[in-house]
């Protein structure tokens, strides 16, 4: 059974369909953030749920701010939402805040207030907490339980008009104090709050509790199905009652799903603003960030992204998917679409001894060298070897991509990883008296390590044979072993930015509201910067524009880093390394 037949929303949405629940409007669901932080990846699989789930049925999508608790939003997560949204490749049928809908909540207050099925209560926010009861227990009745309607009316309309102070009074729901949902068990629906507004201003000074407002939301915008994560479940009854107290018609489905959680991935906006605020990361957009800013910057495609959320699926129970499967997604989106360019890593010099000194020509101008563009070397690429495995290949063509030249001379760089002293078995890569091909060029053998006074490599002196040039036809001897290089007159001097996971452990950081159990500690070690030398090509790359660095991984170039380095230097961040331990099931 594919992920599309097995999607149980899907089910219960057809299942409304064929019964006619819906007749006289079209599928419509939305996406309600709340604007207290940047979205993260796991709001990314509620994002493409909702858009591919209103899409698929021919109805449309809202994106919604679930604005009620101005003290922790701001416009720039607005923006930012906004932005994440559009990235990910959706655009919503309306824009709306919660905020709007205030009049309105506030209306539908009165009326349950008048209807006898809501009351103004003295009691503080502990006091409340404390008569709440158990899961055994039921709760204690309020002693402000029985005010009448009228009394009730006004003083809400008084805490509206601001007469009394922040937490002096709330507005309950009232339901039922022994209900087995504690969810029912008379809750707070309004609050008072003299605080700014981003949207609203300082216009109200009371404002609806979430449980309250999201039914109301939903119903005035006409949603069909409210697709919540697994932790609404038992809010469903009170979302349930709301609508059903204010007999309001043809009320929204609200069907629960499990929600995303990754290995090594904080999941919680409130965790990440705390790392945010802490200064442990570079702001919300830092690369190592699950933020969708973060994985953006990150250079991960939304296309990648997409494909992750579909394949994984919708399900009741929660579970935690490996963060490997999630960056083969982006290795198997990348890997016909981005160029392929020459870095060296810890860089080591080699002198072709007998190369000309004055170039092939004798005249001082430098060779070039044709490199297809979408070359690739893939296997094992591990220190004790593995080389003889690697092979270099270009039976995925790519023409479109073309062909580059590369200046080669005398001097080049080589990876640090492609030299050893003195190798253990089946290392076929460079070491003293081993013949290896440059790639895309010659056959090269190292005669000579020169080190400097404290022992470290200064040089390695090798000799190349002109016959073995690539290209060439040569069917002489052959070997096992081939590396990567850079001229080294022409070589770019650029950072790189490599990292690791931010989280250590394998398990997720928690829940949506911060509070889940085993989260990883933070990775100390998750950024390591490195300068390294690249071919001069590098030197026209766009910010945000991607490269398989040869041999090592998938890189973007920053543009936000780029953009305050010395002297224009290039900044790039590591998207995704080549190797994955992660295996398709």
């Amino acid at each position: 059974m594919t992920q599309e037949q097995n999607n149980f929303i899907h089910n219960f949405i057809e299942e409304d369909l064929e019964s006619g629940r819906y007749a006289d409007r079209a599928i419509c669901t939305r996406f309600p953030p709340e604007p207290n932080g940047y979205l993260h990846i796991g709001h990314a699989k509620a994002i493409c749920l909702n858009f591919t789930t209103a899409r698929k049925y021919g109805g449309k999508c809202n994106l919604r701010f679930d604005d009620t608790n101005p003290v922790k939003e701001d416009t720039e997560y607005v923006e930012s939402i906004e932005e994440d949204v559009r990235w990910l490749g959706f655009e919503w049928a309306g824009l709306y805040f919660a905020s709007d809908y205030f009049e309105k909540m506030y209306e539908c207050a009165e009326e349950l207030i008048r209807r006898g099925k809501a009351f103004v209560d003295d009691l503080s926010a502990e006091e409340i907490k404390g008569t709440r009861g158990t899961l055994t227990e039921p709760g204690a009745l309020s002693p402000y339980r029985d005010r009448s309607p009228e009394e009730n009316l006004r003083l809400f309309r008084g805490m509206r008009e601001g007469e009394y102070a922040d937490g002096e009074k709330v507005l309950r729901a009232k339901i039922d104090m022994a209900a087995p949902n504690i969810n029912l068990r008379d809750p707070v629906i309004y609050r008072i709050s003299k605080s700014e507004h981003h949207n609203t201003g300082g216009k109200w000074c009371v404002y609806p509790m979430y449980d309250y407002a999201h039914p109301l939301e939903d119903a005035i915008e006409e949603i069909t199905h409210s697709l919540c994560t697994m932790e609404f479940e038992d809010h469903r009854p009170l979302y349930d009652w709301v609508l059903e107290a204010l007999e309001w018609p043809a009320p929204p489905r609200q069907i629960e799903f499990a929600r995303l959680n990754l290995t090594h991935t904080l999941m919680s906006k409130r965790a990440l603003k705390a790392l945010v605020d802490a200064g442990a990361v570079d702001g919300w957009d830092d690369p190592r960030m699950p933020t969708i800013a973060g994985i953006r910057r990150r250079g991960y495609t939304p296309e990648a992204v997409r494909a992750f959320c579909e394949e994984i699926g919708v399900a009741k129970a929660n579970s935690t998917v490996d963060i490997g499967f999630l960056e083969h997604c982006v290795r198997e989106d990348l890997k016909d679409k981005v160029l392929s360019r020459n870095v060296v890593f810890d860089p080591i010099k080699v002198v072709l001894t007998n190369y000309p000194e004055n170039g092939p020509g004798g005249d001082g101008s430098e060779e070039m060298i044709m490199n297809t563009l979408d070359s690739r070397i893939r296997g094992n690429d591990s220190a004790g070897g593995g080389p003889e495995e690697m092979i270099m290949e270009n039976s995925r063509e790519v023409p479109e991509l073309g062909e580059r030249r590369v200046p080669f001379s005398r001097e080049l760089w080589i990876d640090g990883e492609d030299f050893m002293e003195e190798p253990p078995k089946k290392y076929f890569r460079l070491y003293p008296g081993n013949e290896v091909r440059l790639k895309g060029a010659y056959f090269i053998t190292c005669e000579e390590v020169v080190k400097n006074a404290d022992g470290s490599i200064r040089e390695l002196r090798c000799t190349y044979d002109p016959a073995t040039r690539s290209g060439s036809g040569f069917e002489g001897r052959k070997v096992k072993g081939t590396i990567h290089w850079v001229d080294a007159a022409t070589a770019l001097p650029i950072t790189v930015r490599e990292y690791g996971y931010l989280m250590d452990g394998g398990g997720d950081g928690g829940g949506e509201d911060g509070e889940g159990g085993g989260a990883p500690a933070l990775n100390k070690d998750s950024l390591c910067v490195k300068t390294c030398y690249a071919e001069p090509s590098l030197s026209d790359a766009r910010p945000g524009e991607r490269f398989q660095f040869f041999r090592h991984g998938y890189y973007i170039a920053d543009g936000k880093l780029t953009s305050v380095a010395p002297d224009g230097e290039k900044v790039f961040n590591l998207i995704v390394g080549l190797k994955s331990s992660w295996k398709i099931k």
